[in-house]
């Protein structure tokens, strides 16, 4: 296996790999709608590969992984933040981390994080941040492993839940 920065001809399999990942993380309660994102996030991606904020792990012959030499593996989309506050650190923000289900624990995913956060360190991040979903205890604890641990706590609820209790008195 080997991590390579994305080219542009991978756009369309990179964003078949995140519907998938979309897929399952409704399981976790995601509220993002998969195929009917699809083109944005091909676009998404397309500007991910040309800022160089994107890295793919490819199957090598001979590597015990049983994927033809150059299948996607998994990947990793990653960019600095933006500016429109000022910060104490500057920080990178990792998009979209996926590998694909039947090459999980191998350490793919540990690899396409190490590359992310050392090109974002070599881009001057101090801190690097990324979203799990609530429940994906599993996420969570892959990410704990490699030194992350919460440092904000998003909250929800649905409107109409309490629009609901309301109308009943």
């Amino acid at each position: 296996m080997f991590i390579e920065a994305s080219d542009i001809e991978a756009a369309d399999a990179l964003a078949d790999l995140w519907v998938r990942l979309a897929d399952e993380q409704r399981q976790h309660g995601s509220q993002l709608r998969t195929e009917a994102n699809r083109e944005t996030i091909r676009e998404s991606i397309l500007r991910a590969i040309v800022t160089e904020g994107l890295f793919v792990a490819r199957a090598e012959p001979d590597d015990g992984i049983d994927a033809d030499a150059g299948t996607i593996l998994g990947f990793v989309m990653f960019s600095t933040e933006s500016k429109s506050f000022e910060t104490t650190v500057s920080r990178g923000t990792i998009q979209n981390l996926y590998v694909r289900p039947e090459y999980r624990n191998r350490g793919i995913g540990s690899e396409l994080l190490d590359t992310a956060t050392a090109a974002l360190e070599d881009r001057g991040i101090e801190v690097v941040k990324l979203d799990v979903m609530a429940d994906n205890e599993a996420a969570a604890r892959f990410y704990e492993r490699h030194g992350f641990e919460p440092h904000r706590v998003q909250l929800a609820k649905r409107v109409e839940s309490d629009n609901h209790s309301k109308d009943r008195g």
